[in-house]
């Protein structure tokens, strides 16, 4: 579908351009392409802490290739929750399950689950609040309640990078005034040229103003949404992940626990009941 919206604007936009009578060749400007995507690039990172700018090219990379929090990697989620609570239940299960949860990078229980691997804050947080479960004297729904704060404090630094780069976005038809301005400057040093030159020259800074705009609002500021939608599909990781802690520390079954985290994804990245039920079986 990005692909596809892509083409569309691509089309549209450039397309109606040619069919009024238009040339690429003179929306090709390099020089102000430059201009306007470093200027934008080095105000992002002089605005943002690395950790900001690692999470929005993460998060990118989600959006472009539909990895990351994707419906494979919630189904990985609920198996994985549904092993650990599982274990807990068992008899001298909370002794097995501290093994797995004090080193979580070299237990074979999380390393069967490869997608969820490679978000070690995810599985750092499975592992830190089941710990927490196993201390006695904390009812369900103060345990629930200590997830809860720790999500809330989590989801304002997850949806940095999307803020962040809706600014970028939004300061990107500054900066497309600014190459124009800088290509208006070259033109007056012109003046006393050919008019085809000064043609040429006046198209070119105009030009500036066009890509600022374009790139804002059909590539910049598209792609913050989309960052924000994959940063929602991550806090539903959470949340998924908090439910199903505080229903099994209530005593639940596992499969109740499991599927009441289930019910805390997006309908498009949730499989039903039956799809649960056969996920789990043999698990």
């Amino acid at each position: 579908m990005k692909i596809l919206g892509l083409l569309i604007q691509l089309g549209c936009i450039f397309g109606g351009f040619v069919a009024a009578g238009g040339e690429m060749a003179a929306i090709w400007q390099p020089a102000e392409i430059v201009m306007i995507g470093g200027g934008a690039l080095g105000a992002f990172l002089i605005a943002n802490p690395t950790n900001v700018v690692k999470a929005a090219g993460r998060h990118l990379v989600y959006t472009v290739n539909n990895s990351g929090f994707n419906r494979e990697y919630f189904d990985e989620l609920l198996s994985l929750l549904y092993v650990l609570f599982n274990m807990a239940k068992k008899k001298g299960g909370s002794k097995a399950l501290e093994e797995h949860i004090e080193n979580p990078e070299n237990s074979d229980v999380f390393a069967k689950y490869p997608a969820i691997m490679k978000t070690p804050h995810i599985y750092n947080f499975i592992a830190e609040n089941l710990r927490l479960s196993l201390v006695d004297g904390i009812e369900p729904h103060e345990y629930e309640t200590i997830i809860e704060e720790e999500i809330e404090s989590m989801e304002s630094e997850m949806m940095r990078p999307a803020d962040a780069l809706q600014l970028i976005s939004d300061a990107l038809p500054g900066f497309g005034i600014l190459a124009a301005v800088l290509g208006i400057v070259i033109t007056m040093g012109a003046i006393d040229g050919p008019m085809d030159q000064l043609g040429r020259l006046i198209a070119a800074a105009l030009t500036g103003t066009f890509l600022g705009i374009f790139m804002a609002y059909g590539l910049v500021g598209p792609c913050a949404t989309a960052i924000g939608h994959s940063i929602n599909q991550e806090i539903r990781a959470f949340e998924c992940i908090k439910v199903g802690l505080g229903t099994n520390k209530s005593g639940f079954p596992p499969i109740v626990s499991v599927d009441s985290g289930r019910k805390m994804l997006f309908s498009d990245k949730r499989p039903s009941f039956s799809e649960l039920e056969e996920l789990l079986d043999g698990q």
